[in-house]
């Protein structure tokens, strides 16, 4: 065997490209989505937002969303069907477990907060985009219904950005302070693929 082949048996080895352009679509999705959520839903005097531009940015939220969540199910599918490299050796088995978790629980918000969107604009009858077309309906109209699934699809994209905020400061941590190959696993230059 060979140093170069010897080499790469011990190196740990990284997402498939596919896995990590789904992961940096995502992340990229949801740093629009929730800003974009928090500046349209907003209704005091700071913004002086007109109706029109606040319909134009309710249209975006809905279609990005939709998107969003047809995303994250081709990338659920992906991460089934092939499924992930091996976990960093230097993990420990908390570290491991609380990383499997966050992991998981991201992949179901993800799921679950376009999701509810998508019932909430069926509920209230606006899923109209763009006076274009109009999103399928999940539901029937009822508005005070909708309401309520709106509160839960605020604090489920609220609990997105915090255990994103969580993931993002374990992978910084993992590169600056303990110089691991955790965060280099998912970064979109890397060649080398998952054995």
């Amino acid at each position: 065997m060979d140093a170069s082949s010897r080499q790469a048996e011990s190196s740990p080895p990284v997402y498939s490209q596919t896995a990590r352009r789904f992961h940096w679509w995502s992340a990229l999705i949801v740093l629009i989505m929730i800003p974009l959520g928090i500046v349209m839903s907003y209704e005091g005097p700071a913004f002086k937002l007109s109706d029109v531009t606040t319909g134009r940015m309710n249209s975006a939220h809905k279609l990005i969303g939709f998107i969003l969540f047809w995303l994250i199910v081709a990338r659920l599918f992906n991460r089934l069907r092939n499924g992930a490299p091996r976990d960093e050796p230097s993990l420990t088995a908390l570290q491991k477990g609380a990383a499997h978790a966050t992991h998981w629980s991201l992949y179901v918000l993800l799921l679950a907060v376009p999701l509810s969107g998508w019932i909430g604009v069926s509920l209230y009858g606006a899923r109209e985009i763009f006076g274009l077309f109009s999103l399928p309906p999940l539901s029937g109209v009822d508005q005070p219904l909708s309401d309520k699934v709106f509160v839960w699809h605020f604090w489920g994209a609220m609990l997105i950005l915090a255990l994103a905020a969580i993931h993002i400061g374990a992978a910084l941590f993992h590169h600056f302070v303990r110089h691991d190959g955790v965060l280099r696993r998912m970064l979109p230059s890397l060649t080398r693929t998952r054995s």
